[in-house]
């Protein structure tokens, strides 16, 4: 039974079994080197497939049509000034030709520039 003064008294077994085990945790953690639980982590790892065959000649047709793509840039910006219709026309053919070869943007804006040029050197230029 338990006294009044003390009425943790017919607990005494479990209070000591509770100090037996914060004991062996602290001797334990005592011969540790490290006290906090990690884990290693790893990226993805890439897999290639070795059936897969690589187009060399990809990188310079895309090289090629880059620089068609400039030459047809560069002549529409020129026959904005000089010729208009003969360097317009010829800017127009080159930027199909260099859309064709996987200069997208720069054939689009050679054609562009070009038909621009063509049509002020047809319909504008002739009244000044």
């Amino acid at each position: 039974m338990a006294n009044k003064n003390f009425p943790h008294a017919g607990k005494s077994t479990e209070i000591n079994a509770i100090q037996e085990n914060r004991n062996f945790e602290n001797r334990n953690n005592e011969n540790r080197d490290y006290l906090e639980e990690t884990a290693a982590e790893a990226g993805a790892v890439e897999s290639r497939n070795t059936n897969e065959t690589y187009n060399y000649n990809n990188d310079a047709d895309e090289a090629g049509g880059r620089n068609l793509g400039w030459l047809a840039l560069a002549l529409s910006i020129i026959s904005l000034f000089v010729l208009p219709v003969l360097l317009g026309a010829a800017g127009i053919i080159i930027g199909f030709i260099a859309r064709r070869r996987g200069a997208e943007n720069l054939g689009a804006w050679a054609i562009g520039i070009g038909i621009v040029s063509l049509l002020l050197g047809i319909f504008v230029l002739p009244f000044f």
